[in-house]
């Protein structure tokens, strides 16, 4: 089995569920790759790719895993020094930490439709967990996955800002080659990680 995962969520849950799953079928050969952009399974030979960006491609299937919710956060020092941002236009004057997940396009849920707001990057990373890092010493603001930062939520490490704003919701997915469906081993793998995840991702520190 070839795969191809997003390195954050891969190296800190997706890693285990793998290897379970190898553990349980010890016959396989498994490669896993991770990257951090959107990748077409089909021309790159990837028998299973997993992601949350909202790319499909053309015969090729999508099956959706579980909710990837992402909330903007900032450390309290931050935001003693800079201002909390009331509105989703304020993040412009702000430091703002950015991943390939929104990049520097920033979208916010508003009634009616969506607001779009470009930033300006002051740090970007394909790792969430250097970005939380940044937002933990008060570098600046970051749209970062709930799972990645629920722990520091609850303990007061980061803060939620412009909860009246939430960033669309994403799904994180395994996308597979319609050919590739008729090989056991995927096909299986896929019912696995629907399984799995369905309660949804478990925070991680």
């Amino acid at each position: 089995l070839r795969i191809k995962g997003p390195t954050t969520v891969t190296a800190l849950l997706l890693g285990s569920l793998f290897s379970d799953f190898h553990a349980r079928h010890p016959g396989l050969t498994i490669d896993i790759v991770l990257l951090d952009r959107s990748v077409n399974p089909l021309e790159e030979n990837f028998d299973l790719v997993i992601g949350a960006l909202p790319a499909s491609y053309p015969n090729v299937i999508d099956f959706p895993l579980c909710p990837y919710p992402v909330v903007m956060v900032a450390s309290p020092a931050y935001l003693e020094e800079h201002g909390r941002p009331e509105h989703p236009t304020d993040v412009i004057e702000h430091n703002c930490l950015t991943s390939v997940l929104l990049s520097t396009t920033w979208l916010f849920e508003r009634t009616p439709g969506t607001l779009s707001v470009e930033v300006r990057s002051k740090m970007h990373a394909n790792d969430g967990r250097v970005l939380r890092e940044a937002a933990r010493r008060g570098n600046g603001l970051a749209p970062l996955p709930l799972f990645l930062v629920e722990d520091d939520l609850r303990e007061g490490t980061l803060v939620q800002v412009l909860e009246d704003f939430p960033i669309p919701s994403f799904w994180l997915k395994a996308l597979v080659p319609r050919i590739k469906m008729n090989k056991p081993a995927v096909s299986e793998l896929v019912s696995y990680l629907k399984t799995r995840l369905q309660p949804g991702l478990p925070s991680s520190r």
